[in-house]
């Protein structure tokens, strides 16, 4: 967005800071959705890591909890995030490679050994089959001795990003927001402490959408899920406290404090003005923020430790709820195990040796910010009514109208680094004749074949009857209203895999084409 050179009074003629801002904590949480936002606790320190088999993957986990990590993120990889086993054909050659691989209980069971999950927050970024990797790991939980109720963390379970942005969808649109309503009717009942959704900017801004545009469609996608949620018979305010969304920090620090201010604003008075919700929860814009990963670069990695401290802090002072810093080596590779360690560390230098937490939102009433902050929810205000016009985020996505508003965008972005207008430090600017060699991690890919006889193990071990009759039941209740995650568990403990549940979907619902694929 243009930025002025100078800001003064004149910026904020006709702004009420009784109205536009209120205190912390209060509506409409502009200034933050706690009083005293940091003063009181940190914001929660997440590693997004998966990778190679679940067993790797639990030793990574169990470093990051010694290094003084106080969440989990989990990532899968493309065939589980796709709904396939690791012995389908169209997952060869993509095994554990952007992710960790998880095919079944046994898989689950192995990645989550030895973390008290009664403590431990989880977040998975999983969509799709969202609702089949939160029942695993409600199952294992159960093994533990852990009773649902004491489970926290998250499920990103956010369909609507998919068909914009990112492409790991597998139904229809209209079953795909059923299975998020029955998600959020399952948890409202047997895992309260959960958040049942994970809104995502992020990977649309990933894909090249401006911050108003990331504001915009990420809370027309929001709207839709209160729309499906209310009328599968929910009250808002029975699942709007447990919504929660996620943003990317980029470089652009006052830009982007000014985005998740905007952010809030916008989204306090949707919920209360337009769908009418009473509990201040429903109300407020509660997120976890990532590091902006578009913009490391394999040139000179190492500056991207210095990118990722400027995207933290304007996570930071932009109020956020939990953080994942990247590591300054994941444009080349997976992150080695020293780099996932500093950027956990950065972490911990902003939260305990600035005074970033010792007072909430230091940026209100700057001119500049609260100029921006206007701006910015007026923008994006307007873009979220034209998706309206549309007939809401489904039918624009239908239309094609976000993702033709997003490569315009990315377009844009890249002509002007080609043009040097927009300076990327080492790439087209600063850069240097010669690369230092860096050592990548490597995914083995014998993991394939090892994921292949586990599964191969699994089906010859377990209750054919029992998973026959569990299976028959998910097929007659996709073609059904009931809720699916009951039927869906009781198969999974029958030991069926992530790609045989989500094959007999397939079988009754069918799978997602493009318009722009015929």
């Amino acid at each position: 967005m243009p930025i002025q050179p100078v800001y003064g009074p004149a910026s904020l003629r006709g702004f009420d800071p009784a109205t536009e801002l209120g205190e912390p904590g209060e509506y409409p949480y502009t200034r933050g959705v706690h009083p005293g936002m940091y003063t009181k606790r940190a914001w929660t320190m997440r590693q997004y890591a998966g990778f190679s088999t679940a067993a790797d993957s639990n030793r990574r986990y169990h470093q990051l909890i010694e290094a003084g990590t106080t969440g989990l993120s989990v990532a899968f990889d493309l065939p589980t995030q796709m709904g396939y086993d690791s012995d389908a054909p169209e997952a060869r050659g993509e095994v554990g490679k952007v992710g960790v691989a998880i095919d079944s209980i046994d898989d689950m069971r192995l990645l989550m050994q030895g973390i008290p999950l009664d403590s431990v927050s989880t977040s998975m970024t999983i969509n799709a089959p969202a609702a089949v990797l939160l029942l695993l790991y409600q199952l294992v939980a159960e093994e533990q001795g852990v009773a649902a109720d004491r489970l926290s963390g998250t499920i990103q379970n956010d369909i609507l990003k998919e068909y914009i942005a990112r492409g790991t969808y597998i139904y229809p649109p209209q079953p795909s927001l059923r299975l998020v309503a029955d998600t959020f009717a399952y948890c409202r009942k047997e895992i309260p402490r959960w958040n049942t959704i994970s809104i995502s900017g992020y990977h649309m801004a990933e894909a090249g959408a401006t911050p108003v545009q990331e504001i915009a469609f990420t809370l027309a996608n929001a709207k839709e899920y209160v729309r499906a949620a209310i009328a599968s018979g929910l009250a808002v305010d029975e699942f709007a406290p447990r919504v929660s969304f996620f943003f990317v920090a980029r470089t652009t620090l006052l830009e982007e404090v000014a985005k998740f201010r905007a952010g809030r604003r916008l989204w306090a008075r949707i919920m209360r003005e337009e769908f009418r919700a009473a509990d201040p929860r429903s109300q407020m814009l509660r997120f976890h923020t990532q590091t902006a990963g578009v913009q490391l670069t394999a040139q000179q990695p190492e500056v991207n430790l210095a990118r990722v401290t400027v995207q933290a802090l304007a996570a930071v002072l932009g109020g956020t709820q939990s953080l994942h810093t990247n590591s300054y080596d994941e444009a080349i590779a997976l992150p080695t195990e020293k780099a996932a360690r500093l950027a956990l560390r950065t972490q911990q230098v902003l939260a305990y040796e600035t005074d970033l937490t010792a007072t909430a939102d230091p940026f209100a009433g700057s001119y500049a910010i609260e100029s921006m902050t206007n701006d910015l929810e007026r923008d994006a205000g307007e873009l979220i009514a034209k998706v309206e016009e549309l007939g809401g985020a489904v039918a624009a996505i239908e239309q094609g109208f976000q993702k033709a508003e997003i490569e315009r965008s990315a377009y844009q972005v890249a002509r002007q680094i080609d043009t040097g207008e927009r300076v990327v430090v080492g790439v087209n600017k600063f850069a240097v004749a010669e690369e230092e060699p860096y050592q990548p991690l490597r995914v083995d890919p014998a993991i394939e074949r090892a994921q292949a006889e586990r599964l191969a193990v699994l089906r010859d071990t377990r209750d054919r009857v029992e998973f026959t009759r569990r299976m028959d039941d998910l097929r007659r209740a996709a073609g059904g209203t009931g809720n699916l995650l009951y039927p869906l568990r009781g198969a999974l403990r029958a030991r069926a895999t992530v790609g045989e549940v989500c094959d007999a979907l397939r079988d009754v619902w069918g799978v997602y084409k493009p318009p722009d694929a015929y």
